[in-house]
């Protein structure tokens, strides 16, 4: 396995990463994941960050998964927004998904960003060192979501840093 930056020829590869990770998990058959589109629509956004945008790959370089990290905002300071993060099924359960989330923080950490936050499964994310978001004063844009609202100080961090976490525009679209 391989973890490398996104390239412009591999957009159709990460569509189809997330479109068959997400397929199951939105109960609807033959309807695309939201996830395949967001991806796309984050491209095209101002907080796109093409340096937090890995592709795992594997065998002949097909592309096995992906993780994207957004420019975000706590309260008028910036942070990033982790999402999505796609491993094709027949290549999960093998430690890609666990790769590309060292292989994004460690990249986010060496561009100085002070934090990232992401909307997760609870069991999954705090092995990565995620806590609940709210132990930073950091709140969802959705009261709803706060049990599974997350945040990863990194180097940069600073506890001053508090206030309502603000989503690139696609993620607020959505």
């Amino acid at each position: 396995m391989l973890i490398r930056r996104e390239r412009p020829a591999d957009a159709e590869a990460v569509r189809a990463v997330h479109t068959a990770a997400f397929a199951a998990g939105d109960g609807q058959p033959g309807r695309e994941p939201v996830e395949a589109g967001l991806v796309d629509a984050l491209r095209a956004d101002d907080g796109w960050i093409p340096e937090l945008s890995l592709v795992a790959t594997g065998d002949g370089g097909v592309v096995t998964g992906h993780v994207v990290c957004t420019r975000a905002r706590v309260g008028s300071a910036p942070a990033l927004g982790l999402g999505p993060l796609g491993v094709l099924p027949r290549s999960q359960r093998q430690g890609i998904g666990e790769a590309l989330m060292h292989a994004v923080l460690g990249a986010a950490d060496a561009l100085g960003e002070p934090l990232v936050v992401l909307l997760g499964h609870t069991g999954y994310y705090p092995r990565f060192g995620f806590r609940p978001a709210a132990e930073y004063g950091i709140t969802p844009p959705d009261p709803a979501w706060a049990g599974h609202f997350q945040a990863r100080a990194l180097t940069a961090y600073r506890p001053s840093l508090r206030g309502e976490f603000v989503y690139a525009k696609p993620f607020r679209d959505l």
